[in-house]
């Protein structure tokens, strides 16, 4: 139900969520900010611009999507996610944050794992107007810079499971 991924896809988030140690373009284990039993928050490979920063919190356990991700774990998902919401006020005095969360081809949805983006937002940044064309990879050692500093700035925030 409400399935989307081609039958033989392998969920990069799904090796993420198990701890892998992989290290490609896209993804560096020295990208993590926080990992714990069930869920993980790191640097994405795509950033924008003017709004660097953007993390992704995922459940370390697959589910496509919104329609079937426990309610429990939605919880947990989202408090991480306010958590690093506040990580990112402190290490970058943004104005303000986006969560995003996609579902489905016509959601915009590109990864078949359910997700949340954390974005960092400055006043008049017009991040919306560029969402789809002004976006950029960040090399792995940018990456790992950002990791570090929103890591140091979350560990006073509680987010145990």
């Amino acid at each position: 139900m409400y399935t989307h991924a081609p039958q033989d896809y392998e969920c990069p988030f799904c090796a993420i969520g198990r701890g892998s140690q992989e290290s490609s373009a896209r993804f560096s284990p020295s990208d993590l900010i926080y990992r714990a039993r069930q869920v993980t928050a790191f640097i994405g490979y795509r950033q924008w611009p003017k709004n660097p920063g953007n993390t992704i919190v995922i459940p370390n356990q697959h589910y496509e999507n919104i329609y079937t991700l426990p309610e429990e774990l939605a919880l947990t998902v989202h408090r991480l996610a306010r958590a690093i919401s506040l990580a990112m006020k402190r290490a970058y005095g943004c104005d303000g944050v986006s969560l995003r969360q996609h579902n489905e081809p016509a959601g915009n949805q590109d990864v078949w794992h359910y997700h949340v983006h954390v974005t960092p937002r400055y006043q008049g940044d017009n991040f919306y107007a560029g969402y789809t064309t002004q976006w950029m990879e960040m090399q792995a050692e940018q990456r790992t810079r950002h990791a570090r500093l929103l890591s140091a700035h979350l560990a006073p925030f509680k987010v145990d499971e």
